[in-house]
């Protein structure tokens, strides 16, 4: 068969389905009575601020594929408007769930260990009342503004993702035209009441706490909640009628015009204001709302009763992190980590003689990524370092990068910097960190003509006794040294001549639309990497069915590309074992007789968010081994410029397939794909627990205190994959 036999819809899972199944996933860990309370508060707030996003890029793609009667259907046959019903139903059922969680597991064990969270005003004791009336007084009115809606003053604009209280007001009777002063109470419930709404302002505390009722207790409440009781003072004139929370999600999804914007960056700085008034497809409400104000926030924001989300609980629960945060529970949270040092670099020489003794593999966040940082810093100030060059697509705030960045330019040598303007919700961050290496004196490049600019590479070109030497950096993850803490990522620092020519070549394309004709080592997108890899999967296949050995491993974030999939299935159908680690989408189906029988996936969702990406093919047993920033989805492949590079140190070789082989027998948190498309925990049988993010901690923090242990390093390899329940 063809691998074109293989593209039928019903290989496939839709791709919107599928990222619902994995914030799933993820609100299974806060439902997991295993993990320490505040633990399972975080990855409740996780899965709020996961669905933000999807509801602001994915659905909002997918409505303006229904604006624009766009109607081809997906690799799984489905329609925009199909996909849209179908994710609204699982949506609504996620929403129920999570605040299901809170309310009947979380709410009632925060009581248990002293922290009282009331969630409403009418909880509050005489004592509270005063409090909080008083905080309200002193810290909060002067910063809220009231807005009414009637003739005079339209609707307001309601800002995205913003937190707001409506209500119905109505004048109060002493203050009337003398004519209305005189209804009774019948003619007046009949008079028409007026719409307004207060916007819970974000640069106050969410969460307030306030005098608790019993001795050795917290006691805390929303700040909505305060506002709720106090709308009266907002409104002096009228009599609340009722007031309510809610909340809008908007069209998120940049779209610019590349081709008609004759400056990117003032085009997407447009843009970014124009996220906060785009369509709005979700609205959230709170579940005893008021009918007639519920009905004037449908008319206003023209949603459909679909996009409506009737909230029992605190809207937006993202305010969970901040909770996450509280001083004084540590013994509910799982203990911090600290990142080990390198074994390689765990000795007198700078970065650069180390790099020389051979490459040098970085596994984040078990090995530190200060040698990330160090590899810029010392090169910034190195005196024989000429040049300096580097990819940026997302930064931590106060990013010690862009700082040794700015000081190499200041100490005279020649730094090029690509930002990625489109990496998206980071705009923003990356227009400021941009000018600011312009002023530096970087050359600062903003990326390809409708190209987002994803890999991760940094080229450091120093003058040595030998001549011109290249140092190289390659990575999965960002050049973000906060999110290092929180990722698992890897990294490659070499001097390989060759690989120091192709970053070269990726720089001089980057700056120049240069494109090299081939590459010595790096598979690059979106040129060459998908008919890399379809060759690669191809060959595995040729293996199988000439009865040799055949082995395909991935770990993935994402799994969407319908051509990359068709080929696996081949490959597994001629025989080939695939393993595949996707702790994200995955649109590949298991268990399709005479198609996917020989295809495993699991999904590890943990303390750490998995984020590297890693290939092993058995290549008639030479075993070839890559790493990079690329998915295998659409984007990745076609739209973007990514770099996958190839392992070829032996020891490293080593490592990167034990890294493989502990994630493959993870039974903690590892979870298989089932036929029918759910995911479920492997049956662990009677074998010890194998928690593979607590396994490389502990590995990390061994070889630190021993660096030469790496060289003993015994490789560890599972039994067959074990069934699942």
């Amino acid at each position: 068969m063809n691998n074109s036999d293989y593209l039928q819809p019903g290989y496939y899972w839709n791709r919107e389905l599928s990222w619902l199944s994995f914030n799933e996933r993820v609100l299974s860990e806060a439902k997991d009575k295993q993990l320490p309370l505040f633990e399972r508060l975080k990855f409740l707030s996780i899965t709020a601020s996961n669905l933000d996003e999807f509801f602001m890029i994915r659905v909002a793609s997918l409505q303006d594929m229904v604006n624009a009667g766009y109607l081809k259907p997906d690799i799984a046959g489905m329609t925009a408007p199909e996909q849209l019903a179908a994710i609204s139903a699982e949506a609504h059922n996620l929403v129920q769930s999570q605040y299901k969680t809170w309310r009947q597991s979380l709410l009632p064990r925060l009581s248990d260990i002293g922290l009282d969270v009331l969630e409403s005003h009418e909880q509050l004791s005489q004592r509270q009342k005063e409090y909080v009336d008083r905080y309200f007084e002193e810290n909060v009115y002067p910063v809220v503004t009231p807005m009414a809606m009637d003739s005079s003053r339209p609707f307001p604009l309601i800002r995205n993702k913003s937190l707001n209280i409506g209500a119905l007001i109505r004048r109060k009777p002493d203050l009337e035209l003398p004519k209305k002063q005189g209804m009774d109470k019948k003619e007046r419930k009949k008079e028409k009441l007026e719409f307004a709404t207060v916007q819970v302002p974000s640069v106050l505390p969410r969460i307030v706490e306030i005098p608790s009722e019993q001795e050795g207790k917290k006691a805390v409440i929303l700040l909505e909640e305060i506002i709720r009781r106090n709308m009266e003072h907002l409104f002096m004139s009228y009599d609340v009628v009722c007031a309510h929370p809610y909340r809008v999600m908007r069209n998120a999804d940049l779209s610019i015009d590349e081709d008609e914007a004759e400056d990117l960056l003032r085009e997407i700085q447009k843009s970014l204001k124009q996220r906060q008034w785009g369509e709005v497809i979700r609205l959230e409400a709170d579940s005893s709302m008021d009918k007639r104000l519920l009905k004037i926030l449908k008319t206003e924001f023209k949603v459909e009763e679909e996009d409506i989300y009737s909230i029992d609980g605190p809207l937006d629960l993202t305010f969970l992190m901040k909770m996450y945060g509280m001083k004084g529970y540590e013994e509910f949270k799982t203990p911090g980590y600290t990142p080990a040092a390198v074994p390689a670099l765990m000795n007198e020489d700078d970065i650069f003689t180390n790099i020389r003794k051979g490459d040098i593999l970085l596994h984040h966040p078990y090995m530190s990524f200060d040698p990330v940082v160090d590899f810029v810093r010392q090169a910034s100030r190195d005196p024989n370092v000429l040049a300096i060059k580097q990819t940026l697509y997302r930064v931590s705030g106060n990013s010690p990068i862009i700082a040794a960045l700015a000081q190499a330019a200041e100490n005279g040598k020649q730094v090029s910097v690509l930002v990625e303007l489109k990496a998206r919700f980071d705009e923003e961050n990356n227009i400021v960190w941009a000018k600011m290496l312009e002023k530096a004196g970087c050359n600062v490049i903003y990326g390809l003509l409708g190209l987002k600019t994803h890999s991760k590479i940094t080229l450091v070109v120093r003058r040595e006794e030998t001549g011109i030497r290249r140092y190289v950096h390659l990575g999965t993850g960002n050049y973000n040294d906060s999110t290092a803490k929180l990722y698992t990522d890897c990294g490659l620092l070499t001097c390989d001549a060759r690989i120091g020519e192709d970053a070269t070549a990726v720089f001089n394309m980057l700056s120049g639309y240069s494109e090299p004709r081939t590459w010595n080592k790096l598979i690059v997108a979106p040129l060459w990497m998908r008919d890399r890899f379809l060759h690669m999967i191809e060959m595995e296949k040729r293996n199988a069915l000439k009865g040799e050995p055949a082995r395909i491993i991935a770990k993935i974030n994402s799994l969407c590309d319908q051509e990359i999939i068709a080929a696996l299935y081949a490959a597994s159908a001629a025989g080939v074992k695939i393993d595949l680690i996707v702790r994200g989408i995955c649109c590949l189906k298991t268990g399709i007789p005479g198609v996917s029988e020989n295809i495993t996936v699991r999904s590890i969702v943990g303390n750490f968010l998995e984020h590297a990406r890693i290939f092993y093919f058995l290549a008639g047993g030479s075993e070839e081994m890559y790493m990079g920033s690329a998915d295998w989805m659409p984007r990745n492949l076609d739209k973007r410029v990514e770099i996958v590079f190839p392992l070829e140190d032996q020891q490293i070789r080593s490592q990167v397939k034990h890294i493989l082989d502990i994630q493959l027998g993870d039974n903690v948190k590892a979870r298989v794909l089932k036929e029918d498309g759910t995911y479920h925990r492997v049956n662990r049988r009677g074998n010890a627990p194998l928690n593979a993010q607590e396994y490389f901690c502990q590995e990390a923090t061994r070889q630190a205190k021993r660096p030469d242990a790496l060289k003993d390093n015994r490789v560890f390899i599972p039994a067959e994959p074990q069934s699942e329940e």
